[in-house]
C-alpha cells in the first residue's frame, strides 16, 4: 500500500488557540491528579449503554469517557479556552469534549474523544499502552552513537515516541504523521511530557535525512470499510501499511540500528505473509 502525500516539516503556528487550550487542559488536570486508562471501544460502548451513564459527573466521566456534560462543571476559564479552540461541540442541551486524555505512565497525552469516527481521528488506547511497554522492553539498550536519531512514523498521538524519550533521553526525536491533526496532538502531548521532538507531516521517510538509529512503527493491522487512515492497514489482510514501513525504515538503518515493529498480522491457512514479506525485507538490508 502506497503512501503518497505530501512531506513537509511542520512546526506548532504562533499563538495557535487549539494548542494553547489543550496544554492548559493538560495542566488543569494534572493539578487536579487526573487519572484515566483508556479502554477498548467495545468496553467503551458497554459502560456508556448502563443508565446512569448517560452525563458526566466528574472530570474523568467529561475527558475520558467522552460523556456529555453540563456546563456548569468545567471551571469557567478551562470551558472558556476549549470553547474558542472549537473544542467543545453541543450534545442537546450540554456539552461534550471533542478530545480525550489518557494516562500513560507518567504523563497525560490528549487525544480524540470516543466514539473515533472522523477520518482524521487520532486513536489511543490498548495498543498503546502495549506498545509502550514493548518500546521500554527494547529500549533497555539505547543506540551510543553522537547524534543518535530516532523516527516514529505514523506517531498519531506520540505515545511511542514519548515512551522512547523517557528511555533514551539523549536521542533526537522526529515523530511523522499523514494526518495533520494527530501531529498538533503529538506535539501537544511531547511539550508537556517534556521531550523536545521534530514533526514531519508526510507518510514516507523523505524530510528525515541520513542514517537512523531507531525507527517506530504501530501501523493499524485491520481492514476498515471507511477508509480512516489510523485504522485502515490497507492490502495483505491489513498488512499493506506496515510492509510500506518496513520497506522504507530497513534499509535507512545506521549500522547496529533497529525497526521496532508493534503490528498484528493475519495468519491465513496456517500462512503470516506479512512475517515472510518483513523478513525478505530484512534479508535485502543485510545484503
Amino acid at each position: 500500500m502506497a503512501l503518497l502525500v505530501a512531506d513537509r516539516p511542520t512546526v506548532a503556528a504562533k499563538g495557535d488557540p487549539q494548542e494553547s487550550a489543550l496544554r492548559a487542559l493538560i495542566r488543569f488536570l494534572k493539578q487536579r491528579d487526573y487519572r484515566f486508562i483508556t479502554p477498548t471501544p467495545a468496553t467503551q460502548a458497554r459502560v456508556l449503554a448502563r443508565g446512569d451513564r448517560q452525563q458526566a459527573g466528574d472530570l474523568r466521566d467529561v475527558f475520558g469517557w467522552s460523556l456529555p456534560f453540563d456546563a456548569g462543571l468545567l471551571d469557567p476559564f478551562l470551558l472558556d479556552a476549549l470553547g474558542a479552540a472549537e473544542l467543545i461541540e453541543r450534545a442537546g442541551t450540554l456539552l461534550r469534549s471533542m478530545v480525550r486524555v489518557s494516562t500513560l505512565g507518567p504523563d497525560l497525552l490528549v487525544h480524540s474523544a470516543y466514539p473515533t469516527d472522523d477520518q482524521d481521528a487520532v486513536f489511543f488506547g490498548p495498543d498503546s499502552y502495549r506498545f509502550a511497554r514493548f518500546i521500554a522492553e527494547e529500549l533497555r539498550r539505547c543506540p551510543v552513537r553522537e547524534g543518535a536519531t530516532l523516527v516514529d512514523i505514523g506517531t498519531g498521538a506520540g505515545a511511542g515516541a514519548i515512551a522512547a524519550a523517557h528511555c533514551c533521553p539523549e536521542i533526537e526525536i522526529v515523530m511523522t504523521d499523514i494526518n495533520p491533526a494527530a501531529l498538533r496532538l503529538a506535539r501537544v502531548n511531547a511539550h508537556m511530557a517534556g521531550v523536545a521532538a521534530r514533526f514531519v507531516e508526510g507518510g514516507d521517510l523523505i524530510g528525515v535525512p541520513g542514517a537512523l538509529d531507531l525507527v517506530l512503527a504501530n501501523p493499524p493491522y485491520i481492514i476498515d470499510p471507511a477508509g480512516r487512515a489510523y485504522r485502515d492497514g490497507g492490502a495483505l489482510h491489513g498488512a499493506g501499511v506496515a510492509l510500506a514501513m518496513a520497506s522504507e525504515a530497513v534499509p535507512r538503518l545506521a549500522q547496529g540500528g533497529r525497526f521496532l515493529l508493534y503490528t498484528g498480522s493475519a495468519v491465513v491457512r496456517g500462512r503470516d505473509a506479512l512475517i515472510a514479506l518483513v523478513t525478505a525485507v530484512i534479508e535485502r538490508g543485510r545484503a
